[in-house]
């Protein structure tokens, strides 16, 4: 995934200047209304489970407030995402380009961004005036909420302008803002006659938007839009409007929850305590510290249920002290990019969340389904450690006392998981009430660890930035699923998978194949989105558990993270070790070998259990 691109170097123009300092405090302002939103959204949940639990009462339209105020939050960070790693970016293309074809992609990629701009900020606005009715929970007019995803949609526009001033590229915004414009216009006013369905030309739209290098939501809102002129049902408002309703999920505001939770653990120095628990462990068999490595990672996927986030702490605490304790570099890195694949299979399971949201699945079966395939994965991964790692100082075996001290130590740690996997499956609380409980555990232990108050705001700030840009893509996937279901594309799909064989076996391996091959391009997110209601009804008439086939499909997706072109957990490991990223994806071959071996089982269990 790419970043902005970097800016002229030459010294920059007054005019560079000054929009870079507008740029600046645009965003500034957009991070902290980030940061408000999310507390405000904790402070909501909590309230809710005070009154419910404690006082056995609860406010009128709790619920509702909580959902707009998530889609405020995910509109004014949508901004922020689309010069960042956020932004899902693909570079396969783009990063192999001369000069010029890089200058062609990024105006092409920005065409993407300005029509998602302009359809989200005139779809809004169009709904406003469409839409009557209050909310009767409450009281407010139904359009507010389009309107915040309006707000995102003028600041899209207005921050990539920006963006573009302040790198002196001027003529190519120009550029790029006339075809966006003109494309706008035109497609509602035509009709292009095609024997492929509008969900095909959405895909084939995005598919083009990726290749460009363009915001992975954008391109997905982009090509919803421009279905219009082949025969899409969707009209533009109907575009937003689908948008917007795939985020108006109580269940979602759980995301920005154990994005924080994990966030304030590593601040709060817990994760420390966790490290030091599993060193204990495993510290001194051979290989100790890549085992404690792995072992860290289990323990660690209990509390932020983010991978991407355990590739970045991995990455920043074990490597050094891996490569100093003899590990070569490349291998170092290699296994703290396998070990993360862990934290989207592991409960608390962001994954899992967006799985059940498109599945209709049961979370808290997911959840402990998540146990026994992060185990399996686990157990693999420590045998092909063991394998590959010889003669590397092992740490002396902890005794007792120490292993009881550690223990203790981490205690706090290990309630976070209590909270979340206990209070979910005994059905004492709803997924998003206990990540918001688990959140606000996290946010007391870090303020009692004397975090400063400076470092808690910078946290929500980082939290809702991430959350907005997982929320967007959710929302933007929506379009495309519903037009999917129009289209009948499970219903065509199963046809041809059915029509080629009958036999579950090769039905789940034709699956697998489809969707480790939509890994190497895809964010996982992404993948679940579209893959999910297309393939569950595939595998459920195959005569395979929903549940067990939900864990097959995010343990296969997961492995994208490891492979080229796009693999996000190598990408986050190179760029905090500064390592080439290449040479990270051939060191991690033997520990997704093992991984791929874990699916295998996983997939034994599923047919033959």
């Amino acid at each position: 995934m790419s970043t902005a691109k970097t800016c002229s170097a030459i010294a920059p123009t007054p005019v560079q200047l000054r929009a870079s300092a507008l740029l600046a405090g645009i965003e500034n302002m957009l991070a902290a209304l980030c940061a408000v939103l999310l507390g405000a959204l904790l402070l909501i949940v909590l309230i809710a489970v005070i009154l419910r639990y404690g006082f056995n009462t609860g406010l009128t339209g709790t619920e509702e407030l909580a959902i707009w105020f998530y889609i405020a939050l995910i509109a004014f960070g949508a901004p922020l995402a689309i010069n960042a790693a956020l932004a899902m970016r693909l570079d396969l293309l783009t990063a192999r380009l001369t000069p010029a074809g890089q200058r062609i992609t990024t105006i092409i990629a920005d065409i993407f961004t300005l029509m998602s701009g302009l359809v989200l900020g005139f779809g809004s606005a169009r709904i406003a005036t469409l839409l009557g009715g209050i909310s009767p929970a409450l009281g407010l007019p139904e359009w507010i909420r389009f309107g915040f995803m309006g707000l995102g949609g003028v600041f899209i526009l207005i921050v990539c302008a920006l963006q573009r001033i302040s790198e002196n590229k001027i003529p190519d915004l120009l550029i790029a803002f006339l075809i966006a414009a003109t494309l706008y216009s035109a497609v509602s006013h035509i009709h292009l006659d095609t024997d492929l369905h509008p969900s095909m030309i959405l895909g084939i739209i995005t598919f083009i938007g990726l290749l460009a290098a363009a915001p992975l939501p954008h391109a997905f809102l982009t090509g919803a839009y421009c279905a219009i002129a082949f025969g899409s049902t969707l009209p533009e408002p109907a575009v937003v409007s689908t948008t917007v309703s795939g985020l108006s999920k109580f269940l979602l505001l759980a995301i920005p929850f154990f994005l924080l939770a994990g966030n304030l653990l590593t601040a709060a120095g817990l994760a420390q305590k966790i490290i030091q628990f599993a060193a204990s462990l495993v510290g001194h068999h051979r290989g100790g510290l890549a085992q404690t490595t792995l072992l860290t990672s289990v323990l660690f996927s209990g509390t932020s249920g983010s991978s991407v986030a355990n590739a970045a702490f991995g990455a920043a605490t074990f490597q050094p002290e891996l490569v100093k304790h003899g590990y070569p570099p490349v291998q170092a890195g290699a296994i703290i990019a396998a070990s993360s694949v862990l934290d989207n299979v592991i409960p608390p399971s962001i994954a899992f969340l967006i799985l059940a949201t498109a599945t209709n699945l049961s979370v808290g079966a997911l959840l402990v389904g998540g146990f026994f395939a992060g185990a399996i994965m686990a157990i693999c991964l420590a045998v092909a450690i063991h394998l590959t790692v010889h003669n590397q100082i092992a740490r002396p075996r902890a005794g007792g006392r120490e292993k009881l001290q550690s223990a203790f130590s981490a205690l706090p740690a290990f309630g976070l998981g209590i909270i979340v996997v206990a209070g979910i499956r005994m059905g004492i609380v709803t997924t998003t009430e206990a990540a918001a409980l688990a959140a606000f555990y996290t946010l007391i232990t870090a303020i009692t660890g004397k975090v400063r108050l400076a470092a808690l705001y910078d946290i929500f700030k980082q939290s809702g930035k991430e959350a907005s840009a997982i929320g967007l893509l959710i929302g933007t996937a929506g379009p495309f699923a519903f037009l999917l279901a129009v289209d009948d594309i499970s219903g065509t799909v199963s046809g041809l998978i059915t029509g080629f064989t009958a036999n579950p076996v090769m039905i789940l391996i034709i699956i697998n194949l489809v969707l480790l091959i939509a890994g190497l391009v895809l964010d996982i997110g992404a993948a679940i989105l579209l893959f999910g209601p297309i393939f569950m009804p595939i595998a459920v008439a195959a005569g395979i558990d929903p549940i067990m086939f939900g864990i097959i499909l995010v343990v296969n997706l997961m492995l994208g993270g490891l492979t080229p072109p796009a693999g996000m957990l190598i990408f986050v490991v190179s760029g905090i070790t500064r390592l080439p990223a290449t040479a990270l994806f051939r060191a991690v071959i033997p520990y997704f070998i093992a991984l791929l071996f874990s699916l295998v089982i996983l997939c034994a269990w599923a047919l033959f259990a």
